[in-house]
């Protein structure tokens, strides 16, 4: 991560593996989901299709290309899918799998510090963050 001035989002035990936490910063929504590798990452709580809260998307697997007999789930644990119209996500990058490089998903840099969840490139008027969880079950 950057030297840019961080957010501390608290302990890393209050991030639920795979369920995305939302927190009110400045005048944004963010989004931060932890991992089953541990990694931690971080997104504005709006889908770039048509603006919906992402984060309230299952984080979930997808089908991968594969041979047309054979069905193959990938990337387990690690994609959002927009709860409005169905496009998929990497947790990881923010891009989307439907569009190659079409749209994304706008990420934060996000990491795991002593413990503490960090997330910077929040936007400076923001210099505290409420949090809440999020509904992705």
């Amino acid at each position: 991560m950057s030297g840019d001035p961080s957010l501390d989002l608290g302990p890393v035990e209050d991030f639920p593996t795979g369920r995305y936490r939302l927190f009110e910063v400045g005048r944004r929504e963010i989004g931060v989901v932890r991992l089953a590798d541990g990694s931690v990452h971080a997104v504005l709580n709006r889908c770039p299709h048509r603006g919906a809260p992402v984060c309230r998307g299952v984080v979930t697997s997808t089908l991968i290309p594969s041979d047309p007999d054979d069905l193959t789930i990938g990337y387990e644990g690690e994609i959002v899918r927009c709860p409005w119209h169905g496009y998929e996500f990497s947790v990881r990058s923010g891009e989307c799998l439907f569009i190659g490089g079409g749209i994304r998903l706008h990420t934060f840099p996000a990491a795991v510090r002593d413990g503490r969840v960090h997330v910077e490139g929040v936007p400076a008027e923001a210099s505290r963050a409420a949090g809440r969880p999020g509904s992705t079950e």
